[in-house]
């Protein structure tokens, strides 16, 4: 089963979440900052979520120093934006089989728990 996280190093939230499910060696671990996410993980990742937006976050301080909220953003936009700055990209990002679990939302984290106890 594959088993992969994506995330930011510098992250308090994504380092206590990683720990809460028990991330280990059998992850493929990406630190977001370090190794930049290619337009096909990207794409794989959009195909898990139904649509790029799900992966966006407006959290990002760039959201309001790009005046983004002004804007309306469609699919290639939010793909865009993601591939050009990772803060945009809700953290964590876990894959566990053909699941995506994205974000630091409860819901979320307790589907990755559920996922990794079958």
């Amino acid at each position: 089963m594959k088993k992969k996280v994506y995330y930011l190093a510098s992250c308090s939230t994504c380092q206590r979440i990683m720990k809460e499910v028990g991330v280990d060696d059998s992850f493929e671990q990406q630190n977001i900052k370090d190794a930049a996410i290619t337009p096909a993980q990207l794409e794989e990742m959009r195909t898990l979520a139904g649509s790029y937006e799900a992966l966006f976050t407006r959290k990002s301080m760039k959201y309001q120093a790009w005046n983004l909220k002004e804007q309306v953003l469609g699919e290639n936009d939010y793909r865009d934006l993601i591939l050009k700055e990772y803060t945009f990209l809700k953290r964590p990002v876990f894959i566990i089989g053909n699941e995506l679990f994205a974000g630091n939302a409860k819901v979320a984290i307790d589907g990755v728990k559920e996922a990794l106890a079958k």
